[in-house]
């Protein structure tokens, strides 16, 4: 077995609410160094919060790791020989890591629950917000060679609690253990835990075992203003991602560029080539702020050099919800309107709307284009020289229709593109879109005269 092979890393999620950017970030990154050195990917479910934990919230977070592609090697589903993988059934591992603790007199019994025992010269201090005298501990500091922060010295001053009064283990005391049990090798955590490292240092010495390699990846801030993102703020949810039809290897990108950065000025970036750049020296220091325009942007670039035929697939579900089309729309058909809107289209979400009017005569027409462009004073003089003009066109090409229309401009002194926004009006109801001859030829002679002659009609009346 090669060193690197040997590499173990996890990604240890509480199922309490939703799949937050910020988590899927953290699982991101290990699992982009387990696969950078070929090691292994754990997925630890930490659910000893009763109370919190709910069988929806394990769901959606499962569901979210795979819809970004994060495959777990051991963990929940999958299995492994070093499970089980969910803290409530690792119970009787927890209490027998705490009786070797009271045994050897690095914790004892206070008030109900277990104290773990710092080692050091103990003395009396006045804590001013408890406004009370503790017991303190002049320890030796706990050194940390952080993959990414660099040197960082912390140490506990006062021994802390590892099994509160009702019997179940703190945080802490199971990260630990469980990263014992299932030797993990590399700890890459957000910059919020640094301030829990020297618990566990101390808690991995006492157990005797190395420490991992830590790497505390810096913190994700919301779009605007101070603060980190948290659940409630816009955009921080994965799941939102997912059912606003975001492309999952987009989302994916995006998350690798916040806080990592490949030193190359690349953003767009396959997944095969982020794994192979992928290392810990990319990993900036200075938080990483949120920006959802960025992430649409991204978006736009994949949705854009999808085959058209996942394209379709991907969109045609969505039109049909929004009524758009129906099930028996013919495949040819979409695969035509898709491949002619796909270099403008911005995102799936935002299809029906821009592209309705392929497959629907009562489409929407936009207020402003209807004040400037159908407000006109030569609009329905335009109109009808547009329908003379296409009734003779044969066939019904892009080259047929450029040479009609700019040979008529020609002989009227005119340019023929002061035509082009009465006749994308006329058929569309909109002042932009797709390239204007190409989506002739998609909507077909037939349709395109018949949206002409009702908007003459309507100009009439």
């Amino acid at each position: 077995m090669s060193e690197s092979s040997q590499v173990r890393v996890r990604f240890a999620p509480s199922p309490t609410g939703f799949f937050h950017i910020g988590s899927a970030r953290t699982a991101l990154f290990n699992w982009l160094y387990a696969r950078h050195v070929g090691g292994t990917f754990v997925l630890r479910i930490e659910d000893t919060d009763k109370a919190r934990n709910t069988d929806e919230s394990l769901r959606v977070l499962l569901e979210g790791m795979r819809w970004l592609g994060l495959n777990w090697d051991e963990g929940p589903e999958v299995g492994g020989g070093a499970g089980p993988y969910f803290q409530s059934q690792r119970a009787d591992i927890y209490a027998a890591y705490r009786d070797r603790l009271l045994a050897s007199g690095r914790a004892y019994e206070k008030d109900g629950a277990v104290w773990f025992r710092l080692e050091g010269e103990r003395y009396t201090a006045y804590d001013d917000f408890k406004k009370s005298e503790v017991e303190k501990v002049r320890s030796k500091p706990i050194v940390i060679e952080d993959a990414v922060r660099g040197r960082v010295e912390r140490s506990e001053e006062t021994d802390f609690v590892i099994f509160r009064n009702t019997g179940d283990p703190v945080f802490h005391f199971v990260n630990v253990v469980d990263d014992i049990e299932m030797g993990i090798t590399h700890v890459i955590r957000g910059e919020d835990h640094l301030s829990n490292t020297s618990k566990h240092a101390e808690l991995f010495q006492a157990f005797g075992a190395p420490l991992p390699q830590f790497a505390h990846i810096p913190l994700i801030l919301k779009q605007s203003g101070p603060g980190k993102m948290s659940k409630r703020d816009q955009g921080a949810l994965i799941e939102e991602y997912a059912k606003r039809h975001f492309l999952p290897e987009a989302v994916r990108n995006y998350l690798c560029l916040l806080g990592w950065n490949p030193k190359d000025d690349r953003e767009k970036m396959p997944i095969e080539d982020i794994i192979e750049a992928f290392d810990f020296k990319g990993i900036n220091k200075g938080n990483a702020r949120f920006d959802e325009r960025k992430l649409s942007s991204l978006n736009t670039e994949y949705l854009r050099e999808l085959p058209v035929e996942s394209f379709a697939w991907l969109a045609r579900p969505v039109l049909a919800e929004a009524k758009v089309l129906d099930e028996a729309a013919d495949e040819d058909y979409l695969q035509k309107v898709l491949k002619l809107c796909q270099p403008k289209a911005r995102s799936i979400e935002d299809l029906p709307d821009y592209l309705a009017y392929f497959f629907r005569e009562d489409f929407t027409q936009d207020p402003k284009a209807t004040k400037k462009i159908a407000g006109r004073s030569d609009f329905t003089e335009v109109l009808d020289l547009l329908v003379a003009l296409l009734s003779d066109v044969e066939p019904f090409e892009v080259p047929n229709l450029e040479a009609t229309l700019q040979a008529a401009a020609d002989a009227q002194g005119a340019k023929v593109f002061s035509w082009f926004p009465v006749l994308r009006f006329a058929l569309s109801g909109q002042s932009g879109g797709p390239d204007l001859l190409p989506m002739l030829t998609v909507l077909g002679k037939d349709r395109v005269l018949a949206r002409l002659a009702r908007s003459l009609d309507a100009a009439a009346h």
